[in-house]
């Protein structure tokens, strides 16, 4: 395929390619992003069951929990009160749950747009795709607007599930030295609300684990963690894969969306029977919580008829192997 061809299929999956690399979109599965493939490497976590349509209170743990999706207006399921009474968020929010359709008259094929269902909230995302000076660089940019009459609380976070392997690492900012824990399996780092320190953490059996360093599956780790507010120019992550002959860069404008999320996880989840995720997750968030319900100084309220526009980037940078 050529540089930039965008192809609506059979099953009107778009394709957006730039040499080597290929990125795959569901519009009519909750706009998820299936795949990021760079020639044979595929660089998301691959399902963990059938891919198939949802309904509005599948537990995200019974779908395919794979890929990347978008978590809005909440990423735990909660009860959240609004000016028109108690409104339940399902979990990981709706937009993963609903079809996506083309904007009318964008110029961007891969520019969709959703409806949240329990809040009333549209939200838009156009995905770019172009070679950078070491590989390539997919580019995000979202708005969501409330199209109720009343004011509405949200949040949003980016659910990109990166497939990993031991020596991989991770790395952040100088600035962040220790995380605030959302859940971690087993406890092992502590109970939620914890501060953990970055990146030498110490868990609850009193020993040490350096939180850079990927883990075999085989461990049974599945923790959820977030920075911030991150500030300036420190709006970024990386995920080193030298297993994968990549460098997987994530940069955020912190004035905009401030938090980000951390999910590792290495085996450790789902906690039942079958498949488990084997990734690591980098979330720029608009809150340090997973739930609507929790609020604090991140809260965010958007007036009837208002829009919120961010932007996000992620750089693929080929290693010499």
């Amino acid at each position: 395929m050529k540089e930039g061809y965008v192809f609506v299929g059979e099953k009107e999956n778009v394709l957006i390619v730039s040499g080597d690399c290929c990125v795959t979109i569901l519009p009519g599965l909750g706009g998820k992003i299936s795949s990021i493939r760079i020639r044979d490497e595929e660089l998301l976590q691959p399902p963990l069951a059938p891919v198939l349509p949802r309904t509005p209170d599948l537990p995200f743990d019974q779908s395919d929990a794979s890929g990347w999706d978008e978590c809005a207006p909440s990423v735990a399921a909660c009860t959240v009160e609004t000016a028109d009474g108690a409104v339940h968020v399902p979990d990981h929010g709706d937009l993963w749950r609903v079809v996506w359709v083309p904007v009318e008259g964008s110029r961007e094929p891969a520019s969709l747009r959703a409806a949240c269902f329990s809040l009333p909230l549209g939200f838009l995302r156009t995905v770019t795709l172009r070679e950078s000076p070491h590989g390539w660089q997919l580019n995000l940019d979202y708005t969501i607007t409330n199209t109720g009459q009343r004011p509405v609380p949200w949040s949003w976070s980016a659910h990109p599930l990166f497939s990993v392997a031991p020596g991989d690492h991770i790395e952040l900012p100088a600035a962040v030295s220790a995380l605030r824990l959302e859940g971690s399996g087993d406890g092992r780092l502590g109970a939620a609300g914890a501060a953990v320190s970055w990146p030498m953490a110490r868990l609850v059996s009193g020993s040490e684990a350096d939180l850079r360093v990927v883990l075999p599956a085989s461990s049974g780790v599945g923790d959820k963690l977030f920075t911030g507010p991150l500030a300036g120019q420190d709006g970024w992550c990386i995920l080193h894969r030298p297993s994968a002959g990549v460098r997987i860069k994530v940069s955020f404008d912190t004035s905009r969306t401030p938090y980000l999320g951390l999910w590792l996880c290495y085996g450790g989840w789902p906690d039942r029977p079958g498949p488990t995720q084997n990734c690591v997750a980098l979330e720029p968030a608009t809150a340090p919580v997973d739930s609507l319900a929790q609020t604090g100084p991140w809260s965010r309220t958007l007036p009837p008829g208002d829009s919120f526009s961010w932007h996000m980037a992620v750089e693929f940078d080929e290693l010499e192997r």
